[in-house]
């Protein structure tokens, strides 16, 4: 596809998901409290979006995730958090 296509046929979704970040982050930094690692991980993702780079989607993917190879012995919490504490 075209740039434009691309523009066309995403855009407005797009549009749609980053004014719910925003909205996500005027809510985070409303309420007290202090930061933890997912907010701490999720600001780092942004930064990954910045200018022109390129592999954007994997560099934010490779933020969030756990990249330790080694297995831990028990198991911390039941649910996925979506980011690692570093």
């Amino acid at each position: 596809m075209t740039r434009q296509q691309i523009l066309d046929l995403y855009f407005l979704d797009a549009r749609h998901q980053l004014i719910e970040i925003a909205a996500f982050l005027d809510r985070v930094e409303r309420a007290e409290g202090k930061d933890d690692f997912r907010i701490k991980s999720f600001r780092a993702a942004l930064a990954k979006l910045d200018g022109k780079k390129k592999n954007r989607a994997k560099n934010v993917l490779l933020t969030l995730s756990d990249l330790t190879t080694a297995p831990i012995a028990k198991a911390t919490a039941k649910g996925a958090t979506g980011a690692y504490p570093k």
